[in-house]
């Protein structure tokens, strides 16, 4: 079944990538005209598409071709079109390792100099610029910062009298009380394993510490420690106790909200993009507020970056034109347009805090304060994060005990460390 998947995706990839980098049409005045193809998540693709016929009109020299997957399915086809030869002319990304395997195997144009030229220090958040810089390169034109933590129902934890917990005791009492209710404590969705990972890791971050669970995702200390065992048995417990959805190891992450929504759950864990979902849902956002994970004595919060990559074949012709269409797709009067479809405030120096959308500057103010540490799918490659996500679900069904899920990561990481 996979093996079919794959093909069919290669086949889908390869015709959608035909024109990545180089052919086009004329302009109407006979004049050749740049076509650059772009690659992005299919939740973006209102604002995309307007922006493609906004640019387009007014910059006739210049086609912009999109696609769209959905998360899981962009990451694979970008592989596959690696593998093939066939990337388009430019594709979104994750940092971290995600957007590192392109660096590193030398398939995107280095950024580097051009920024260096044109004054990016002074146009985009040093973060931004230092989570998309991977491989020594410039990987990717900045899109997104994103932090995450516990959305919750304001309205449900006040018909039961609870507060936002500050500790991690606090935090079981919460979810026990919520479950003596008849309400669901947390939901997500294990299809794909990266939903599960978002509260797998502020576990792991709480039973570690800060400084070694860095040491970990860095691969300076070993992932089998009795740290991880504390965090997987304590995920084992909590899944066992009911706290998160009935069948939710085969729920897919895009649902998460139908429950949070409907008051059966009382907490999901997200990115400050979650307001502007909460408006394209047409929910209260009087309802949902935000708190940091208790964890690690510091409450730290995931974060991780977002980026368009260029593909490396570009001409200087191209990437002037891709960098003035993004500036375009990413500048103050699109994003003012369609920003609940942004992940808001951009990584740029002149970014304003999103209207309508509360929980955003608490969040990044939070994170501020705490400190981040990167997001568990970007701080590994991807063979070692699908390991995890193979734990989790065995610990949930009973097939992978702590101890041998702690030592199937380690074993993972060596592997890859060897190769």
């Amino acid at each position: 079944m996979k093996k079919t998947k794959l093909a069919c995706l290669a086949m889908a990839v390869l015709a959608a990538a035909l024109t990545a980098v180089c052919g086009g049409k004329t302009d109407g005045g006979g004049t050749q005209a740049i076509e650059l193809t772009i690659w992005n998540l299919s939740g973006r693709q209102v604002p995309l598409d307007a922006a493609a016929g906004e640019f387009g009109a007014a910059n006739p020299g210049i086609r912009i071709i999109p696609a769209y997957y959905d998360t899981d399915g962009i990451k694979d086809a970008c592989k596959v079109a690696a593998s093939s030869g066939t990337l388009p002319s430019l594709w979104f990304n994750w940092g971290g390792m995600l957007g590192g395997f392109y660096a590193e195997n030398d398939l995107i144009y280095d950024l580097k100099d051009y920024a260096a030229a044109h004054g990016w220090d002074k146009i985009f958040n040093g973060g931004a610029l230092s989570l998309c810089t991977l491989a020594e390169k410039l990987a990717g034109y900045p899109t997104s910062f994103n932090v995450m933590g516990m959305y919750y129902r304001k309205d449900i934890f006040a018909r039961y009298g609870l507060e936002v917990p500050g500790t991690f005791d606090e935090f079981e009492q919460v979810c026990a009380t919520l479950k003596q209710n008849g309400i669901t404590p947390i939901t997500t969705a294990g299809l794909y394993g990266w939903h599960v990972m978002r509260f797998v890791e502020v576990l792991i971050e709480h039973y570690t510490g800060a400084e070694l669970h860095d040491q970990m995702n860095t691969f300076q200390a070993s992932y089998n420690h009795p740290s991880v065992v504390q965090a997987f048995t304590k995920f084992k417990e909590f899944a066992d106790k009911g706290y998160f959805p009935q069948g939710f190891l085969t729920m897919d992450p895009n649902d998460t909200g139908i429950e949070l929504y409907a008051g059966t759950a009382a907490m999901d864990v997200q990115g400050q993009w979650m307001d502007g979902v909460i408006i394209r849902e047409e929910q209260d956002m009087g309802n949902f507020g935000t708190f940091a994970f208790p964890s690690g004595g510091t409450n730290r919060m995931s974060a991780f970056a977002e980026m368009v990559q260029f593909n490396k074949n570009l001409s200087q012709e191209q990437i002037e034109a891709a960098v003035k269409f993004l500036d375009f797709f990413q500048g103050k009067e699109h994003v003012n347009k369609y920003s609940e479809y942004y992940n808001l405030p951009l990584p740029r120096l002149d970014a304003d805090m999103p209207d309508g959308q509360p929980n955003v500057p608490v969040m990044l103010s939070t994170a501020n304060k705490n400190g981040t540490f990167t997001v568990t799918d970007q701080a590994f490659p991807t063979e070692v994060a699908d390991v995890l996500f193979h734990v989790q679900d065995g610990l949930v069904t009973g097939q992978t005990s702590p101890q041998d899920g702690a030592a199937a990561i380690q074993a993972a990481i060596e592997a890859y460390l060897g190769k």
